[in-house]
């Protein structure tokens, strides 16, 4: 799969600009502020429906106009496949495939299979467990329609049985015939889903622990585990066990929405226990091993986006991971940074087409 033209119109600092891609790595290189990151945020926008960087879908509309307009042309299995995404101010977003407007967003996900490594993927480690589940969310939900709409259903039923929690604590009243309707649907849907997380760990641990001594060097025990209430019980017992807390709370306190991936280091949290060095390579192991996973269960290569990743990296762990790019097994590949001279040392160390674009 290639991205051959992209065009974004009002999008972030952008009026209209169009970008023809005839090369293998593709090199945004300028000062910043001028739109570097933007250019492979619009590309994420065109395989996800949203930016990685800023959720709020109207901010990253151009300040003083109405509406952005991102347009990608690809080549993907001899075929040209057009992708639209656009949104106009107080507005649904629209995103459509050869003129055809999606009915259900979700339809989209994994049709153009992308990863980005990226500064913000710290926040993998910093953050709380919601931004290490939409992690482990996004991998599977890239190659298993049945576990996005299971997860997409899951989050609505739960925010109806807080809803229900609410209207109790406020009539100072309970019906545990309605909770348990919801109790129900929510075990059904959470069973597929750690099931499935599970799964994906079996796989997913080993390639990240290959990936992570590829760009290391180093003989650290990294490890992932994964952490879920339903270790200890199916999904109905523990919300019939936790009714008392979720009323008092009104809010359901135990589920697979409170699951996490905890990261270590010598069987300790890298968080506290990683320098800076290996905490920088455990999220590109986590990103690369993303990579191969997807192209694993999809069979598609996925565009791989570098996100001002020279700047955080010393020239060792660059080199290790141009040198990993290099292998045929990856595809098209957009890299953004400040200095020129830096990214077309690195790239022409790589026996591949490039091509540097100087915004």
């Amino acid at each position: 799969m290639i991205l051959s033209t992209l065009s974004v119109l009002n999008y972030k600092n952008f009026d209209s600009k169009t970008f023809n891609f005839d090369s293998k790595i593709n090199c945004f290189v300028g000062n910043n502020g001028v739109g570097k990151t933007n250019v492979l945020d619009a590309i994420y926008h065109l395989s996800f429906g949203k930016s990685y960087f800023n959720p709020i879908a109207s901010q990253n509309i151009k300040h003083n106009e109405e509406f952005f307009v991102i347009n990608g042309d690809y080549q993907k299995q001899d075929k040209l496949e057009k992708v639209v995404v656009s949104l106009k101010r107080s507005q649904k977003k629209v995103i459509k495939r050869n003129n055809k407007p999606y009915t259900k967003f979700s339809d989209h996900i994994g049709f153009l299979p992308l990863v980005i490594i990226s500064p913000a993927d710290r926040d993998l480690i910093t953050e709380g467990s919601e931004t290490r589940r939409k992690f482990v969310d996004s991998v599977i939900s890239q190659s298993n329609k049945s576990y996005l709409d299971a997860l997409i259903s899951y989050n609505k039923v739960l925010q109806q049985r807080n809803a229900l929690l609410k209207y109790f604590a406020l009539n100072h009243t309970f019906n545990n015939d309605s909770i348990q309707v919801y109790n129900e649907q929510l075990n059904g849907y959470a069973k597929l889903i750690f099931n499935e997380r599970s799964k994906f760990l079996d796989v997913f641990t080993p390639i990240f622990k290959s990936k992570y001594e590829a760009i290391s060097n180093n003989n650290e025990a990294i490890d992932l585990s994964y952490k879920s209430d339903l270790f200890e019980n199916d999904l109905l017992t523990i919300l019939n066990l936790t009714i008392n807390k979720d009323k008092a709370i009104q809010y359901t306190t135990s589920g697979i929405h409170k699951d996490d991936l905890l990261f270590t280091i010598d069987s300790h949290p890298i968080k506290k226990f990683g320098s800076q060095g290996q905490q920088k390579s455990f999220l590109i192991a986590l990103k690369l091993a993303q990579f191969e996973f997807i192209k694993q269960q999809s069979g598609e290569t996925p565009i791989l986006l570098l996100d001002d990743i020279f700047d955080k990296l010393d020239e060792n762990r660059v080199s290790q991971i141009i040198n990993l790019v290099n292998q045929d097994s990856f595809g098209q590949l957009f890299i953004s940074d400040t200095h020129a001279d830096r990214t077309e040392k690195a790239v022409k160390q790589v026996h591949q087409t490039y091509k540097i674009f100087n915004l």
